[in-house]
């Protein structure tokens, strides 16, 4: 059984704004933001404006023919200070109404529960650092099924958990800006994956007979080539990476409950070779492993770019990603460039993941959706003949759809994102962000449907292939 679901997703904290009103508590990104500690000192307190504008998205959306939206609800936004003693009631409205209007327009609602912006009174506390959010966080959910779920049948735990532990506590680049990659990226990531069991297990044991629905979580991966494809060393370091990267958390999930055996002995390796503890690893209790196992209806990806990888001949032990995982990452100068350094347009490498993906964790019994995918550009130039975007779109469903006939996977189903805040634009929709965009839309003076009719047609070719 193959088949195609044609779909957009977005971000909260993305295109919402309305950042302190009717009552929604301050998160994570809103300081981050705030402090100066993002691209060009832009925040997301108009952002897309999204928070006013629910008709208009809705109509944005319907000029798409998307089958399904998925989007993410602002926990801070539901539960100002983390917890149920402050419900934002205004917001409850904003989302029932969008998932009203979703569909009305026949678009299936995708909800995903957390993108990121956690409340920063739970960040005070520790965040993702304190075993505590676990109950935190199966609260909040507990909330949104009881809720929403008579209406919403897809259930996303965590969207990119590897950006959370990684970018978030490793690097620092996102917030809360910590930057110890050895112990509390790993720290973070244990306690992510038994937030999500417990919230899986509370759909599953109290909602799921009533409600009829999915719950999964959505992982990032980039592929992984081999640099030398004949040296068995840079072949395993490309295995290393892919389980540094997606079986850090595909693993526990959708295999036996533990982190991959690659994973736990590269980082004992390097422990031993260093005179201090490099890289800390927690332990699943045998309890916990049964627990864990098994907690996912579909498996979400996200892809954006391929690496050649190859073996590090002299590691050293300072606790980075790559001395930590004894890989070594470069491109083929041929592989087309982007607006980001680290974003190259390989659109093989997705149909190589989607295969790997599926023979090490989903087989044909486990739906796979793509729930994020594009590519950024420089907000100049010509944005509404937007061809190498267009271009990128074709290549990339096209490698999709091989994927499809060749078994790789049951469903795909393809998320592209609107504009960020972050960085470069990557989305279908160019919006001037945190500007005049707050004041009434008019589509017949904007360009906002031509780039994305375009990639429609694209869209509209493959799946009719299918």
């Amino acid at each position: 059984m193959f088949g195609f679901l044609w779909g957009t997703s977005t971000g909260a904290f993305n295109i919402e704004g309305a950042w302190a009103e009717d009552g929604k508590g301050e998160s994570i990104w809103d300081q981050f933001g705030h402090e100066g500690h993002v691209y060009m000192n832009q925040t997301t307190d108009v952002a897309c404006d999204s928070y006013h504008k629910t008709s208009y998205d809705v109509y944005l959306l319907r000029g798409l023919h998307p089958q399904l939206y998925k989007f993410s609800i602002s926990w801070p936004r539901i539960f100002p200070a983390g917890t149920n003693e402050t419900i934002g009631f205004k917001g409850v409205d904003y989302y029932n109404q969008l998932i009203d209007r979703l569909l009305e327009a026949n678009i299936e609602p995708m909800v995903t529960l957390f993108h990121w912006d956690l409340p920063q009174a739970l960040q005070v506390l520790g965040g993702w650092q304190n075993d505590s959010i676990i109950d935190a966080f199966a609260n909040y959910a507990d909330f949104c099924f009881a809720t929403f779920g008579d209406r919403v049948k897809f259930w996303v735990t965590f969207h990119e958990p590897w950006v959370i532990s990684y970018a978030g506590y490793g690097t620092g680049e996102h917030p809360p800006g910590i930057t110890d990659p050895g112990i509390a990226s790993y720290k973070v990531a244990h306690t992510i994956l038994k937030a999500h069991a417990k919230v899986w297990h509370l759909y599953n044991d109290r909602y799921r007979s009533q409600q009829q629905g999915r719950v999964g979580l959505v992982l990032n991966s980039d592929w992984a080539e081999p640099q030398t494809p004949a040296n068995s060393e840079d072949v395993n370091a490309s295995e290393r990476y892919l389980q540094f990267m997606l079986g850090w958390f595909a693993h526990p999930v959708f295999v036996n409950g533990d982190y991959p055996d690659i994973l736990k002995a590269q980082i004992q390796e390097v422990n031993q070779q260093c005179s201090t503890t490099v890289a800390q690893l927690p332990v699943f209790t045998e309890e916990e492993k049964t627990w864990v196992k098994g907690t996912a209806d579909f498996f979400g990806l996200s892809h954006y770019t391929s690496h050649l990888v190859s073996a590090v001949t002299n590691g050293t032990c300072t606790p980075g990603y790559e001395s930590i995982g004894n890989f070594s990452l470069h491109v083929d100068p041929s592989w087309p460039k982007t607006a980001s350094s680290s974003i190259h347009v390989v659109p093989w490498g997705l149909r190589r993941l989607l295969k790997f993906v599926s023979q090490e964790y989903t087989g044909t019994k486990i739906p796979i959706y793509i729930a994020g995918n594009g590519m950024p550009t420089e907000a100049v130039g010509d944005l509404i003949n937007d061809t190498l975007r267009v271009d990128y779109f074709r290549r990339y469903i096209n490698e999709a759809l091989k994927g499809i006939y060749s078994a790789t996977s049951t469903l795909i189903t393809w998320h592209l994102y609107n504009e960020t805040y972050r960085a470069k634009q990557g989305g279908l929709i160019s919006i001037t962000i945190n500007s005049d965009w707050a004041e009434p839309r008019n589509p017949h003076k904007q360009e906002d449907f031509d780039a994305a009719r375009q990639y429609l047609q694209v869209g509209k070719k493959l799946v009719t292939a299918l």
